[in-house]
């Protein structure tokens, strides 16, 4: 029986002589729209309750999908304040041909969403998965720790180009996150006791400019975000950050991540927690054949990443709990190569622990918490 919160088929009884199908084919130049109405044989791509209406058919209800992708949610979210029915179908849930050379063509991924669409409205299992669609509020709270990210990688970068750009002429040890950094490149002598080149000086003085314009804009994201916490501490997603952030070994980065990211949505139990970020296995099994290809990576790749790295950091800093334990139980006199698969399983297992503990106040045997601010 579908429970509530899933979105696996439909929860609404699919009556198709009073309900136009349609879903939308998206592109950055063109869009397509085909549809199914009651009282016609062919499959109209234009708009069609007048000629339902002709053909004597009364619509009650207008249902739209379209596959989730660049445009993100705000048509679905646009559709359901003109009170129309609207749905995100997750692109990898659609079935396509496996044929080598196979037709493509947007009339003819239309009509693979026809089929996957009504069969979810028909409450068939497997036809295809739904995204939940977020307020504008919620997509929005994710963009600092998705910036973050980005200027996090770019910061990276820039330091390893220097530093590359000094190893050529022999010089080592320059520390290009100092305030003062640009000022001290005049400063610098090679082995053979010369000046940088002036090219050379003038392409690392632009690259430090970069650099510190990102790392003030990194500050300026993490103030602002301690400026929101502070700002609304009981609002549901900051309480729940407070809370992570008391678990000894999770910081705010990390807090604000998870939760906005994956703790704060509507998951109905912990194998779509486990699913969701992509934790999951991915079983091999035909005829005789048994083995496991690994990580079905078909959830949040950030979440996932951040798991796989907190399990290892929470390993450290909560060596007394029953999940650092556990690992340790199964790992003792192991292999490095049974140490990183177990440490997915450590990362699915705490992931779930964390999720039950802002969700329902269970804290994880074991763990050790900071004082209530």
């Amino acid at each position: 029986m579908p429970q509530a919160n899933d979105l696996s088929r439909s929860l609404v009884a699919l009556e198709q002589d009073s309900t136009v199908i349609a879903v939308v084919e998206m592109s950055l130049a063109n869009w397509l729209v085909a549809g199914i109405v009651p009282g016609i044989e062919r499959h109209p791509l234009q708009r069609w309750r007048d000629e339902a209406t002709k053909a004597g058919r009364n619509i009650n209800r207008i249902a739209v999908a379209y596959e989730a992708g660049r445009d993100g949610f705000w048509l679905a979210r646009w559709l359901q304040a003109h009170g129309v029915e609207a749905h995100v179908i997750h692109a990898s849930s659609i079935a396509v041909s496996r044929e080598h050379r196979r037709a493509k063509t947007d009339r003819l991924d239309t009509d693979h969403l026809k089929r996957a669409f009504i069969g979810w409205l028909r409450a068939e299992p497997d036809h295809c998965h739904m995204a939940a669609i977020p307020t504008l509020e919620q997509e929005d709270a994710k963009r600092p720790t998705r910036e973050r990210e980005k200027l996090v990688g770019e910061r990276t970068r820039i330091i390893n180009q220097v530093k590359s750009c000094l190893a050529r002429f022999g010089v080592r040890g320059f520390k290009s996150k100092l305030r003062k950094a640009a000022e001290r490149l005049e400063a610098l002598r090679t082995p053979e006791g010369v000046a940088l080149p002036p090219n050379t000086l003038a392409e690392l003085r632009r690259d430090l400019l970069r650099l510190r314009v990102i790392m003030d804009q990194i500050k300026a994201i993490e103030v602002g975000r301690l400026e929101r916490l502070k700002k609304a501490p009981k609002a549901r997603p900051n309480a729940m950050v407070r809370l992570l952030a008391r678990v000894i070994g999770i910081g705010i980065e990390t807090a604000d991540m998870l939760v906005h990211e994956i703790l704060s949505r509507n998951l109905r139990d912990r194998r779509a927690v486990a699913r969701y970020a992509g934790l999951t296995g991915s079983p091999d099994e035909s005829g005789k054949r048994r083995r496991e290809k690994g990580l079905a990576r078909a959830g949040n790749a950030r979440v996932r990443r951040g798991m796989i790295q907190l399990a290892w950091r929470f390993l450290k800093f909560q060596k007394d709990s029953a999940l650092a334990q556990w690992f340790q139980s199964q790992t003792t006199n192991a292999r490095c190569r049974t140490r990183k698969t177990m440490i997915v399983a450590l990362a699915r297992k705490l992931l779930i622990a964390l999720w039950r503990l802002v969700t329902s106040g269970e804290i994880p045997i074991g763990v050790a918490l900071r004082p209530a601010a």
